[in-house]
């Protein structure tokens, strides 16, 4: 696990001076890495302070606004609800789309099981809006390379974890003829250009300087250290010439603030390789079912729901597991009332009922009392049972041909 104090910055990391990712002393509790996510809080992560931190921009109301007003159509709940909440540079990319002028979205998942859980689904639901919104190409990358290094997993299982996972995120309903999936261990053999760019990164930034960012050890294995180069290339349209050409395409990457690291260090190296700073939006962390302080783990199934689960089984783990903002008894609740900040049920319910009005009646009946926690927790049953039946259903229809199509390297189809 990579410590805190390594990863802390202002603005864009510095390449050339480590100690900018040194902690302040303000900020003790909260545990924010590519690897690691811990608070002390039952709230979660506190993310205006990781905002301050990372150096990044909150999405604010003007950003809201001219969102609307650049797309014409109304904003995405995960956006106008603060869960993809800090950006940099998103003016940037709403200018280029202002203008006419070509972007692609970025995004990857690191396959570590075979079943994926609801918060994985989080960054797809919300790139595929993207995609539809912007009609713009989109690049997904599998980083069964970053597993096997990381996790104890053979070569030949992170390979078919990675296509597993890639079944479940075409699922989401991306558009094949405008969207590429790519496992690393498969693909970069075969692309020269994204070698290429990979070795250009890895000369731009020394050993001393990654441990400054990743807080890699002298005890790591050397793929470790090589890795953020991997993750930075597909910030670049150069790595990709069957889709872009010659041409230098900006890039907007849709993730989790814990892979901010990676990206402070691309925007860093791309000027001097001649290339754009890669913009992000930034998404807030899926709390496990027994609260914002513990961790989802694939090898306890009670502590998220996963995209497998049947009905029943969603039922019982929110019954049993879920983290209740409420009183003791029922006589107590009616009295003072459920606090929505910290109960998972609700947490949950900010993230898929896409309901506006629902949701705040929800808030408003839960918080005085009226609406019990059972009840509470009946409503997140029935918005995720049929979530999750109808991505299974998406799923089966998944075949290995179709498979195949989104990651063989071709040309894809943009409006811009």
């Amino acid at each position: 696990m990579m410590s805190v104090e390594l990863i802390k910055a202002v603005g864009d990391v510095q390449l050339g001076n480590p100690d900018v990712n040194g902690k302040n002393e303000n900020d003790e509790d909260d545990d924010v890495n590519p690897w690691n996510v811990f608070t002390k809080s039952q709230t979660g992560v506190d993310y205006d302070k990781l905002i301050k931190r990372f150096g990044s921009s909150k999405v604010d109301d003007e950003l809201l606004a001219r969102f609307e007003k650049i797309t014409g159509k109304p904003n995405h709940h995960l956006l106008r609800r603060g869960i993809f909440f800090s950006h940099r540079d998103m003016h940037t990319i709403l200018n280029l789309y202002e203008q006419k002028k070509p972007f692609y979205l970025y995004t990857g998942r690191g396959p570590s099981s075979k079943a994926m859980h609801l918060g994985h689904l989080i960054p797809f639901i919300f790139t595929k809006w993207l995609q539809d919104v912007f009609d713009v190409p989109l690049i997904i990358q599998l980083t069964d390379d970053e597993k096997f290094l990381w996790k104890d997993l053979k070569l030949e299982d992170a390979i078919s974890l990675a296509k597993e996972n890639a079944k479940d995120i075409i699922a989401c309903g991306f558009d094949v003829e405008k969207t590429f999936i790519f496992s690393d261990l498969n693909f970069i053999g075969h692309c020269p250009e994204f070698y290429q760019n990979m070795v250009r990164i890895e000369k731009c930034v020394t050993f001393n300087q990654v441990k400054g960012i990743f807080g890699f050890g002298d005890s790591d294995v050397i793929g470790k250290i090589s890795f953020p180069a991997i993750q930075a290339a597909p910030s670049f349209s150069s790595s990709f010439p069957f889709i872009f050409g010659k041409e230098k395409v900006p890039c907007l990457i849709p993730c989790a603030i814990d892979q901010d690291p990676y990206f402070r260090m691309t925007r860093d190296v791309a000027p001097r390789l001649g290339y754009h700073k890669p913009a992000l939006l930034h998404s807030s962390f899926f709390p496990a079912l027994q609260g914002a302080q513990t961790k989802m783990s694939a090898s306890d199934p009670n502590t998220s729901i996963f995209l497998t689960d049947t009905p029943k089984q969603i039922k019982n783990k929110v019954n049993k597991h879920a983290f209740s903002g409420g009183q003791a008894t029922i006589e107590e609740h009616r009295e003072k009332g459920g606090n929505c900040d910290v109960d998972i049920s609700y947490r949950y319910l900010t993230f898929f009922l896409e309901d506006d009005e629902r949701l705040e009646q929800i808030r408003k009946d839960y918080t005085s009392g009226a609406l019990l926690t059972g009840e509470l927790k009946k409503e997140l049953i029935d918005v995720l049972q049929p979530i999750v039946s109808k991505h299974q259903e998406r799923r089966a229809q998944v075949t290995d041909e179709v498979l195949q199509t989104f990651m063989t390297p071709r040309k894809l189809k943009f409006g811009c």
